[in-house]
C-alpha cells in the first residue's frame, strides 16, 4: 500500500485477470447452427406455466414436423433482454419456427465461451443468459472513476461498439490540458476532467513525469475503468499470461474519469481535490461513482469521501469504494461509511505457471510450479546449482552462495528463514542465471518482482527437486515459462491485504459489505511508462497485472451498471441489499472462503455478506432499503451533533431531536460488539424488507447459529404482497460464552446466518450475524 495522508491501492501484487472471450464457429452436422429466436410473449398459450416451457414445446413441434433425425438444441431461454430462446437447428426446422404463432424476429448466433479477464466469467457473467444480456451490458449507464487519469488511445476505451450517443443526460466535459485535448473522449469514454488545485497550493509541484491533465500517468486510473467498463479488446495479455479478449464487467457503459491523483513527491492527492471530483462527477450526472483511494479514517463530518458520498447517495447515485489494504488484523477496514458500499478483494480461480523438467532425458519428471517471468523463449538443460550439505546455501541465505559456484546456473533453493526476494537477491547478485525456490506459497510476489527467471514449486515438488539434484552428479534442468491454468481450487479466498472489518469509526455496521476480484487482475495500462527492467531490458506493457481492493472496486461498480441498467427503479440501498444477500460465502472446493496468508476459514470480517454473484443479485426477492433520513438518525446515534451532520449531509437543520437517535439501520447484516470483558450480550434490530419481485410471496426465517449465540426472529414468517411490498420483523442476538476464534488477529468472537426462505419458490435472502470484540 502507498501511504501518507492518502493511500492508493494499487499494486501490493501483480498478477493478472483477463477476459478471453473465444468466438467459436459451430461447426456441426449438416447446416445445422446456433439461433436467437426472439417471442411475442403475450401470444404463449394458455397451459404453459413459464415461457421455457412453451419454447421447449415449439422445439419439439418443430422436430415432429420436419421429422429429422437430429432434433433442435435448445441453448438458453431470454426473459430480460428479450422475450425468446436461442437453439441450434437447421434452415429447415428455422423455416418451421418461423410458422409458429408467436415467432417474431430470428438471426444466425455465434456462440462466446469466456476464460476471460477471467473475471467476467468468474462472475457468471455470460452472454447467452443472466444479467448481461438483461441488463444490454449495462447499456448507457454512466460510471464516474476518481482515479489517476485516463490513457483515451488504449482500445479499451474505443467506442467501435457503441452506436447509441452520449446520453442526452450527461452535463459532463472532455477537458483539454497537457498531452490531452477534448476531441480524445468518444461514446465509450464520454467525459475526463482533471483536479489539482488542493495539490497544488500545497505546494507540491507536479511530477515532470506526470500530465497536468486527465491523462494517466501512472496507469492505476485506466486499469480500474477499463476493469469496470472497458470495450472487449482481442489479444490483451501481460507478456502472453492470461492472453485473451479484456473486456470491463459493463462493457456497455459509458466511463467517465476524474482525475484527482498526481504523482508529485510521492502519488498522492489533496482533499479538497477528491472532493471537488465527487462534486463534479455528481453535477456531470453518473449513475456509479467508484473510488479506489481513501484517507486515513476520521469522522464522518471531516472525511471528504464520506462527505461526497452521501450527497452523491442522496441523488441516487451509487458510491462503491475500495476497503484498503492493511489486512489481515480487524479494525483495518477504510470507507466504512455506511451509505458507501465497502469492497474487499478475492482471488480468483487462475493461476499462472511455469513447468521445470529434471534432466535432458526422455521422460524426465516435469513439475508445475508458479511464475510470472516475461519470457517466453524456453529454457533447454541449463545447469543446475544446490548447495550440497550446507543448509545455508540450500536455503540462500545472505551472503551464502559464491559467485564462482552459481554464475551461469539455476539454483534451486529449499524454503527457510528468508523472503522469496532475498533468495532471489542473493542468487542475482552472485551471477545466478536463474532461481527455483520452494515455497509455502503464502508469501505474494509482484509480477514486477520478476526480475530475473524465478519458479516457484512447493514444498512437496522441492524434495523431488532436492533429490534429483542429490542423486545427480552434473543436474541440468529445462523450463519452459508463459502458462495459465484456470479452474485452481480454492478459489475464491480473501486476499491477504485486504483490510478487515469492523470499522473503527462505526463497529456497529458489518464492513467490508462483499468481497469482490482484486487478485491477479488484467486491465489496460499506460503504454509509455517503464513496468520493469530486465537486465538491460526495459519492458512495456499495454496491460497490467496487477493486485489490490483498487481492483475490486471497479468490479462492483461494473456489477451495480449492470444492475442499474436492468432496475432503473431500484435505489442505492437497494442494490447494495441485492448484491449483500445474494453473495455467496463457499468456494469452489465447496468450503468457506479462506482468509490468506493464514489459510484458515474467513469469516463475515474478512468477507463481508460473501463473494458478489451477479446473476443473483439480478433477483434477490426482497431488498433491506434505506433513506437518507435513516443515515440522519444513524449519525445522531454516533451522537454527532447538529454541525457535524450538516458537514455531513448538508442540512442544516437536521435535528436529533427530531430524527432520533438510531445505530440499528436497516441494513443487510447484524453486529453485536462485545466489550473486553466477554460478559453476555444482548442486542435487538428491527428490520424491514421489500418485495422487488414482481408476485406476492411467502417467506420463513432460518438460522444457523453457532454455540453460544441464541438468535430470536419475530415473526417467523413474513407474507408479502405485490412489488413494492413490506414487512418488519426483529431479530434478538443473545451473545454468551464467547472465545475468540482467532487469537492471531483477536477481534472475531462467533458468527451464523439469517436467511428468508421463500416457500413454493427460489429466493433465498441471507445476512450474516456476526459478534467482535471492541477495539
Amino acid at each position: 500500500m502507498l501511504r501518507g495522508s492518502l493511500w492508493l491501492a494499487c499494486m501490493e501484487a501483480a498478477a493478472a485477470a483477463v477476459v478471453t472471450v473465444e468466438v467459436t464457429a459451430v461447426g456441426v452436422d449438416d447446416d445445422r447452427r446456433p439461433y436467437v429466436i426472439r417471442m411475442d410473449v403475450s401470444a404463449m398459450p394458455a397451459p404453459f406455466a413459464t415461457h421455457e416451457g412453451w419454447y421447449r414445446s415449439v422445439l419439439s413441434s418443430v422436430a415432429t414436423a420436419t421429422g429429422e433425425a437430429a432434433a433442435p438444441e435448445h441453448l438458453y431461454t431470454y426473459s430480460h433482454a428479450m422475450h425468446g430462446f436461442s437453439a441450434v437447428m437447421t434452415a429447415r426446422q428455422l423455416e418451421e419456427v418461423h410458422r409458429m404463432d408467436g415467432h417474431v424476429a430470428a438471426f444466425p448466433e455465434t456462440y462466446a465461451r469466456l476464460h476471460t479477464t477471467h473475471t467476467p466469467g468468474f462472475l457468471g457473467l455470460s452472454a447467452g443468459a443472466g444479467v448481461w444480456p438483461a441488463s444490454k451490458y449495462g447499456d448507457d449507464v454512466i460510471i464516474g472513476i476518481v482515479d489517476t487519469g485516463v490513457w483515451p488511445e488504449s482500445k479499451s476505451f474505443s467506442d467501435a461498439g457503441i452506436t447509441t450517443p452520449v446520453p442526452e443526460r450527461w452535463k459532463g466535459a472532455c477537458e483539454a490540458g497537457a498531452s490531452f485535448n477534448a476531441s480524445m473522449c468518444n461514446r465509450k469514454l464520454i467525459g475526463a476532467r482533471s483536479f489539482s488545485k488542493g495539490l497544488k497550493q500545497r505546494g507540491q509541484k507536479i511530477s515532470n513525469d506526470d500530465y497536468d491533465s486527465p491523462r494517466d500517468y501512472y496507469g492505476h486510473g485506466s486499469h480500474t475503468s477499463s476493469t469496470a467498463a472497458g470495450s472487449a479488446v482481442k489479444g490483451a495479455s501481460y507478456f502472453g499470461y492470461a492472453n485473451g479478449t479484456a473486456t470491463g464487467v459493463a462493457p456497455m457503459a459509458r466511463v467517465a474519469m476524474y482525475k484527482a491523483v498526481f504523482s508529485a513527491d510521492t502519488l498522492e492527492s489533496a482533499s479538497s481535490d477528491v472532493l471537488a471530483a465527487m462534486d463534479r462527477a455528481i453535477a456531470d450526472g453518473v449513475d456509479v461513482m467508484s473510488l479506489s483511494l481513501g484517507f486515513p479514517e476520521t469522522s464522518y463530518d471531516t472525511n471528504v469521501i464520506a462527505i461526497g458520498a452521501f450527497a452523491a447517495m442522496q441523488k441516487g447515485i451509487f458510491v462503491t469504494c475500495s476497503a484498503g489494504n492493511d489486512g489481515s488484523d480487524g479494525y483495518t477496514i477504510l470507507n466504512g461509511a455506511p451509505w458507501i458500499t465497502t469492497v474487499g478483494a478475492a482471488s480468483i480461480d487462475r493461476e499462472f505457471t511455469a513447468t521445470v523438467t529434471l534432466g535432458i532425458r526422455s521422460g524426465a519428471k516435469s513439475i508445475q510450479g508458479k511464475s510470472v517471468y516475461p519470457e517466453s523463449a524456453p529454457v533447454v538443460g541449463a545447469d543446475l546449482y544446490y548447495g550440497r550439505g550446507n543448509k545455508n546455501k540450500q536455503r540462500c541465505q545472505g551472503a551464502s552462495l559464491s559467485r564462482k559456484e552459481v554464475r551461469g546456473k539455476y539454483v534451486f533453493c529449499t524454503a527457510g528463514g528468508e523472503t522469496i526476494r532475498e533468495q532471489m537477491g542473493e542468487v542475482q547478485s552472485n551471477g545466478g542465471r536463474g532461481v527455483i525456490i520452494a515455497s509455502n506459497m503464502k508469501e505474494f510476489i509482484q509480477p514486477t518482482d520478476y526480475v530475473m527467471p524465478l519458479v516457484l514449486v512447493t514444498i512437496s515438488d522441492g524434495a523431488a527437486i532436492q533429490k534429483y539434484a542429490l542423486a545427480t552428479k552434473a543436474p541440468k534442468v529445462s523450463i519452459r515459462f508463459v502458462a495459465t491454468e484456470l479452474g485452481v481450487k480454492p478459489a475464491p479466498a480473501v486476499a491477504y491485504f485486504s483490510s478487515r472489518g469492523p470499522s473503527h469509526i462505526s463497529p456497529a455496521i458489518l464492513k467490508p459489505d462483499v468481497v469482490a476480484p482484486g487478485v491477479d487482475i488484467l486491465a489496460a495500462w499506460v503504454p509509455n511508462k517503464e513496468v520493469m527492467e530486465i537486465g538491460k531490458k526495459k519492458l512495456f506493457a499495454n496491460y497490467m497485472l496487477v493486485s489490490g481492493t483498487s481492483m475490486s472496486s471497479p468490479h462492483v461498480a461494473g456489477v451495480v451498471a449492470l444492475l442499474r441498467s436492468a432496475h432503473q427503479d431500484w435505489s442505492p440501498a437497494a442494490v447494495r441489499s441485492a448484491m449483500m444477500t445474494t453473495a455467496y460465502v463457499k468456494d469452489n472446493a465447496n468450503n468457506v472462503l479462506v482468509s490468506m496468508p493464514s489459510g484458515s476459514p474467513g469469516t463475515p470480517l474478512d468477507f463481508g455478506s460473501g463473494h458478489v454473484s451477479p446473476n443473483a443479485a439480478t433477483d434477490p426477492g426482497l431488498v433491506y432499503d434505506v433513506a437518507a433520513d435513516n443515515y440522519v438518525s444513524f449519525l445522531c446515534g454516533l451522537r454527532y451533533n447538529s454541525r457535524q451532520i450538516a458537514a455531513v449531509t448538508g442540512r442544516r437543520n437536521a435535528s436529533c431531536a427530531a430524527a432520533g437517535a438510531n445505530l440499528d439501520l436497516n441494513y443487510p447484516s447484524f453486529m453485536v460488539i462485545l466489550n473486553k470483558t466477554n460478559s453476555a450480550v444482548t442486542r435487538t434490530f428491527k428490520r424491514v424488507l421489500t418485495n422487488v419481485a414482481g408476485s406476492p410471496a411467502k417467506y420463513t426465517v432460518s438460522v444457523a447459529s453457532p454455540a453460544g449465540m441464541k438468535v430470536t426472529v419475530t415473526p417467523t414468517t413474513l407474507s408479502f404482497g405485490g412489488k413494492g411490498s413490506k414487512q418488519g420483523f426483529s431479530v434478538t442476538v443473545q451473545v454468551s460464552q464467547v472465545k475468540r476464534s482467532r487469537d492471531d488477529l483477536n477481534f472475531i468472537g462467533n458468527y451464523g446466518f439469517l436467511s428468508w426462505n421463500e416457500v413454493g419458490g427460489k429466493h433465498v435472502v441471507r445476512s450474516p450475524i456476526v459478534s467482535a470484540f471492541a477495539r
